[in-house]
Order: structure tokens, then sequence, then C-alpha cells
């Protein structure tokens, strides 16, 4: 569920960087001043893309702070503060404590289980406050839970698990954007789960994992179709993303969607090519 909503550093200005950090280092304070060690533990730059996104749409007031940090401590870096990162924060509490939980039900996972325990007491602040997103990431995540189970080669209604949650956790209020959120989130689900599925294919192929790509595996044209499926997803995101009236940070934002998304991809054909060179080479 983390891990593939990344900006392209590399082709960021120094500007856009440092304002990138700035979002990632306030979330961070923001995730520690609510929920203490535990919270930090659920940082994820997904959760920073959405306050960006959030921020930039919204624009609420922000706060800006020179700090250190235990990660960085000889040097003074900024921090942001607002009620998007704030919302962030929360987000990033419920879909990682529901990934935790997740991890425990499918794998006996004792680290997943201990993390949902210390969880527990801020994920019921967070449900309190937003009991539509945590209902909605709870309700995704047993229907999802249910399909895989069942071996479920339906790839839309799997990916519709995916894209429902995070439909609901971008739209942080309801209002003339909700529809265009709920869009371009959807998408960007979509995208993950299929993105998730291709990169763990050989791990769950040795495990004997259910992956909802194994059967497609043989198919001559199997890697095509699976860059075709995931340019869909992401042309999908991006066709909503842009008819949202964004102008500060939307540098950042259009890096993260056109590029940064991508990111793993690459890494993981190249590696796939790599171990392919090198068993022709053995033989």
């Amino acid at each position: 569920m983390f891990g593939y909503v990344l900006a392209n550093e590399a082709h960021l200005s120094k500007e856009e960087h440092s304002r990138l950090r700035g979002f990632y280092c306030g979330l961070c304070r923001t995730l520690k001043s609510r929920y203490g060690f535990s919270g930090q533990l659920t940082l994820s730059f997904d959760m920073a893309f959405l306050a960006i996104l959030l921020s930039s749409l919204y624009e609420p007031e922000t706060g800006e702070r020179t700090v250190r940090c235990a990660v960085h401590p000889k040097q003074r870096h900024v921090a942001f503060s607002n009620a998007a990162i704030d919302y962030g924060a929360d987000m990033d509490i419920a879909l990682f404590r529901h990934k935790c939980l997740d991890s425990w039900r499918d794998e006996r996972s004792l680290p997943g289980l201990g993390m949902q325990k210390l969880l527990a007491r801020g994920y019921a602040q967070v449900q309190e406050r937003w009991p539509r997103q945590c209902n909605a990431i709870g309700d995704a995540m047993e229907r999802l839970c249910t399909l895989e189970k069942e071996n479920c080669d339906d790839l839309d209604a799997l990916c519709s698990c995916t894209g429902d949650m995070l439909a609901e956790v971008f739209v942080w209020q309801e209002d003339r954007w909700s529809d265009s959120l709920r869009a371009m989130a959807h998408a960007l689900g979509a995208f993950i789960y299929l993105m998730d599925a291709y990169e763990d294919l050989e791990r769950d192929a040795k495990r004997g994992a259910f992956n909802p790509l194994q059967r497609r595996k043989g198919d001559p044209d199997f890697e095509e179709s699976c860059r075709d499926m995931l340019t869909m997803t992401a042309a999908q995101c991006a066709a909503a993303f842009e008819t949202l009236p964004l102008v500060d940070d939307a540098g950042i934002l259009r890096n993260t969607l056109y590029s940064g998304i991508w990111t793993k991809y690459e890494c993981i054909r190249q590696k796939a090519m790599k171990a392919g060179k090198e068993k022709l080479d053995g033989q």
C-alpha cells in the first residue's frame, strides 16, 4: 500500500526539493506530536504527497519553522505545519494501522500485531475525527481480503478496493472538488494495487501466496499488458488531477504523478533484466 507514490527528486529544482522536504518533515513532526514515536514509524511520502495536494488546493494558513531532527542533527531545515498536514498525519495512522491488521490476519505477522496495538489509541482518535474515511478503509480492506481468499482474478474488482479506499482518504471535505479528488485517487489506488502485485510476483510465487497476475505471467505479452494497465490507470489519475486549480507546488505534484510513481517500475524492470542476463551468462 505504501511506497509507490514517490517524487523523482533528481528532476526537482532546488526550491521544489526544499518545499518537498518541508512538508515531509512537517508531517513527521506532526505524527510525533500527536502520536509519539510509534506515530512517526508510520511516516510515508504517500501522505506527504496528499498534504501537498490539499495544501495547494485549499491554501490553508501554513506555519514554517527551522528545526533539527535525529535524522539530520547537524543541519537545520524547514518544517511546515497546517491543517492539511494534520489531516495527512491522521490518514497515515489510519492506513498504517489497517495495513498492520491485514499483515497479522494474512501472515500472522507479530510485528504487524504489535504495531497495530501500539497505534490503537491514536487510531481511536482518528476514527472519532474522520469516521467516513476510517470506515471506508476498513470496508475496502475487508472486501479485498475476501476477494483474495477466493483467488479472484477480476483485476477491476481487486483494484477498485484500493481505489475506493484512497478515494475517501483524498476527500478531506465534501465540496466541489470532491468528484475530481475521488476520481484521481481511485485511479491512483488502482495503479498502486497493480504495481504492488507486479513487484511481489516472484515472492508470492515462492510463498504460494495469492497474486492476481500469477495466471497471466505465462502470456507472451505479459510485460506489455502490465505496462499498458499501469499506463492507463496513471493516465486516468493525471486527467482527474489536471482538473484541479492547483498553483502552489504544482511542479512537485506533477513530478510525482508523471515521473515519480514510475520509479519503482523502472527499478523492478532493471532488476529483472539483470537477473535474466546473469541467468543466461551462467548457462
